[in-house]
This record gives structure tokens, C-alpha cells and sequence, in this order.
């Protein structure tokens, strides 16, 4: 009796082991796929990201297929252009891309789970500007129209103007040299819609020329993506006069101001034409719609 029942104990241990072993590898399969798994989503999702965002930088054009050609490079640079599940483009607003693809298991497959489906989806909208680094030291009155495409004319003197204030702000204090290295490289200090800032008096059409003909040559496409003859300009409103004279104003909004010929000495003004365009920059709920966007994702 004392053999046959070390028999059926030596039997319950075997069948004990056998199941702990079924279960641990059940448990091992679980990590170590499970663990392929979330990388491979992550991956999915940090490309759907990638392609949503890059793609949305050009959705204040008007051709959708060069918004569709983006999203499929960026893809394509991140080897999951064939994951590609589909894609949603609002031009002026927002794409989305959804991303897909079947991953085989390694341990799984031993309890039958041969394969599992990996997904993702991402959304790019535009917002309008509130807060960014880089303006020019120039602005444009609110109460100004903006028709993108046509010509405008920013003073730098005050003739003709008079309110005396022509367009010129003290980004960073007075001064010509100041001023001319804001209007080459831009002033790199964040601005904010709502923020007071002072105008700059005075004539300096000459380093103005001087910046515009640095400018006018450093590129000759407005649609190049750091083109530097392309400036980001305040929008604002008045906010301090004085005697005929605006001290002050405030900032309300941001515009992107593309420069489209060089200045001659005769000159007291930059020609351009604003455009739409996205940037580096924040978005804030409260900014106006001035034709200089951020993106961000938005799913």
C-alpha cells in the first residue's frame, strides 16, 4: 500500500510540474510578446506622429498631393509606408493617417495565437498663433485687411503716416543695430498676443536696405520651409500715444510677410505679400486667424 501510494504522489508530481511548466511558458510567451507587442505599437504610433505632423505643415497650401507625398516620405523614411491603413486630409484644418499590421508571435503560437493585429491613428490640426520666438521687428495694424497674394508696403519712415508710428517695434530697445539684427535673424525672445511692446521712432530706412538685401538673397522660393526672406510679423493694435505719437502697442496676433523685392535707396518701404503658412510657435485659443499657424497633435 506504502508503494502504490509513493506511485500516485510520484504521478501527482509529475502532472503538478508538467502544469507549472505549461504555465510558466504561457507566462513567458505573455512577456516576451506582449512585450514585442507595445514596441511595435509604439513604434506604429510614434511614426503615425511623425507623418501627421510633417504632412500638416503644409495644409495652408492648395495642393492636397503634396500634403498626401509628405505623409507618404515620412513613412516611407520610417520603413512603415506598406502599414499604411488610410488617411483623411481637410486642407486649411487637420489630416489624419491610420496605421496597420499584423506581428507573428514567437511563444504564443505554441497555444495557438499565431499572430496580433498592431494599430495606430494620428491627427495634425492647425491652430492659430499666440506665442513665438523669432518676430521681426516690424508690424502691421490689426485694422489692416490681410488678402494673401497681394502686394502690401511696410514703411520704415514716417512719412505719410500719422499716427508717426510706421510699422517699426523696439523688440529689443532702441537703436539701428538693434533693430537691423532683429530684422535679419529675428528677435529671439518669445512674444505673446496681449503683451505691450515699444514702437521704434526715428528714420532707418538705411539699415533697412541693408537687411533686406541680406535677406532678399538668402533664398528665391517662398514656399522653401526656412527661407529667411519669409518674417514673422506682429499683428497689433494701438496702445500708447503721445503727442501724435504711438509709444506703444499691443501685440494681437502674428502674420508671416514674405519679402518680394529688394529696396533701392530711394525706398522708405518693404514690398511683400503675406501668406499662410505654418511655424515654430504656440498655439492660443484666444489668437485671431492672421495666416500663421502651429501644429499639434490633436488625436
Amino acid at each position: 500500500m506504502l508503494k502504490q501510494f509513493r506511485r500516485k504522489e510520484e504521478g501527482s508530481t509529475i502532472v503538478i510540474a508538467a502544469v507549472s511548466l505549461t504555465a510558466l511558458i504561457a507566462l513567458l510567451g505573455l512577456v516576451i510578446d506582449g512585450g514585442m507587442y507595445f514596441s511595435e505599437r509604439t513604434h506604429l504610433q510614434k511614426t503615425a506622429n511623425a507623418a501627421a505632423i510633417s504632412s500638416a505643415q503644409e495644409l495652408t497650401g492648395e495642393d492636397e498631393s503634396q500634403v498626401l507625398n509628405i505623409l507618404e516620405e515620412t513613412l516611407d523614411h520610417h520603413h512603415e509606408l506598406d502599414s499604411k491603413v488610410g488617411h483623411i486630409i481637410n486642407m486649411g484644418e487637420k489630416v489624419t493617417v491610420e496605421l496597420g499590421r499584423t506581428y507573428d508571435t514567437t511563444f504564443m503560437s505554441l497555444f495557438g495565437i499565431d499572430s496580433i493585429d498592431v494599430g495606430a491613428r494620428a491627427t495634425a490640426s492647425l491652430g492659430s498663433m499666440g506665442r513665438a520666438v523669432g518676430a521681426a521687428p516690424l508690424g502691421i495694424d490689426e485694422s489692416i485687411e490681410l488678402n494673401y497674394g497681394e502686394e502690401y508696403e511696410l514703411k520704415v519712415d514716417e512719412e505719410d503716416v500719422d499716427t508717426g508710428n510706421f510699422g517699426v517695434l523696439a523688440l529689443e530697445g532702441p537703436g539701428a543695430s538693434t533693430y537691423k539684427d532683429n530684422l535679419i535673424n529675428g528677435f529671439q525672445e518669445e512674444l505673446e498676443i496681449g503683451e505691450v511692446v515699444d514702437t521704434q521712432t526715428g528714420n532707418i530706412a538705411g539699415p533697412t536696405q541693408e537687411a533686406v538685401d541680406i535677406l532678399i538673397n538668402s533664398c528665391d522660393n517662398m514656399y522653401e520651409r526656412n527661407c529667411p526672406r519669409i518674417l514673422l510679423v506682429p499683428v497689433y493694435r494701438p496702445h500708447n500715444h503721445n503727442q501724435n505719437q504711438m509709444k506703444e502697442v499691443e501685440i494681437t496676433g502674428f502674420a508671416y510677410f514674405y519679402i518680394t523685392e529688394p529696396m533701392d535707396r530711394q525706398e522708405k518701404s518693404i514690398k511683400g505679400e503675406f501668406i499662410e503658412r505654418t511655424g515654430s510657435g504656440y498655439e492660443l485659443d484666444e489668437a485671431p486667424n492672421k495666416g500663421a499657424f502651429t501644429v499639434r497633435l490633436s488625436e
